[in-house]
Formats: C-alpha cells, sequence, structure tokens
C-alpha cells in the first residue's frame, strides 16, 4: 500500500499533504510556491515518486452553490498538465471551506498573521486528505 499526496492547488501556492503507509493519517508537507512553468509538474512528480505515492487527490474549488468557477476549472487544467508528468490516479474531493477551515486551526493555535500564509495552503491539503481518508475508510 502506498501514500495519498493531496493537492490544494492555487494561483501563487500549492498546499501539500501525504497520508502515512496504512493511508489512516495525513500529515502536512510543504507548501510549494510555483513558479508557473513545467518545473511545477515536474516538482510534484518527482515528490510523489520520492514519498512512494499511489494515488493523489486533488481539493475541487467549488462555488458555494456547488457550481464550477474559474478556479475549478484552472484546477482542472492543472491537474490535466500534471497527467503528462505521471500516471498515477487523480480524484478529485469537493474543497469548499477547507482554507477558512486552516485560518481558523492556524488562528486558534496562535499562529501570527504573518506566518499563517506561510502554512494555510499545507494545513488546507491536510485537511483535503483527512477527509478523503476519512470518507474512504467509512465506504471500506
Amino acid at each position: 500500500m502506498g501514500r495519498i499526496l493531496a493537492l490544494d492547488v492555487g494561483d501563487a501556492r500549492i498546499g501539500l499533504a501525504a497520508s502515512d503507509l496504512m493511508q489512516i493519517i495525513a500529515n502536512p508537507l510543504e507548501t510549494y510556491h510555483r513558479r508557473k512553468n513545467d518545473s511545477d509538474f515536474s516538482y510534484i512528480a518527482d515528490l510523489a515518486k520520492q514519498k512512494e505515492v499511489e494515488l493523489i487527490v486533488c481539493g475541487l474549488p467549488l462555488g458555494m452553490n456547488s457550481r464550477e468557477n474559474d478556479q475549478t476549472q484552472k484546477t482542472r487544467a492543472f491537474v490535466e498538465k500534471l497527467s503528462q508528468y505521471t500516471d498515477l490516479p487523480v480524484k478529485f474531493i469537493d474543497e469548499r471551506l477547507t482554507t477558512v477551515s486552516a485560518e481558523k486551526v492556524l488562528i486558534e493555535g496562535g499562529v501570527r498573521r504573518e506566518n499563517r500564509k506561510n502554512v494555510v495552503d499545507k494545513v488546507a491539503a491536510t485537511i483535503i486528505l483527512q477527509n478523503y481518508l476519512d470518507y474512504y475508510k467509512q465506504k471500506g
């Protein structure tokens, strides 16, 4: 059994989180600062190989009305391009309010405002992944 890698794709940053090998617990990895070129895709593909990933879970930013929007399309285009760099399957998971939840966790944890920007994306990716793991585990 391999790890699951989660992505919280944004225009400037990508939050990254990975599961443990038993796919029970999500762990934050890093916030990757996008270069907006092919190195973004190479980096993620290399990281997936290094971490022995068998599945990528990507947060899908739907609107509060459950409809797709510009950011949803950007995320889908990112994943489509990523598929040229790795043959790993990708599943999308609704990510609505995960960044809000991540901000809340960081505020409650006493993380200063100027430091939150550096970690909020990887915390959001961790929430996305844990939501996926909890759902998948229940479906068993």
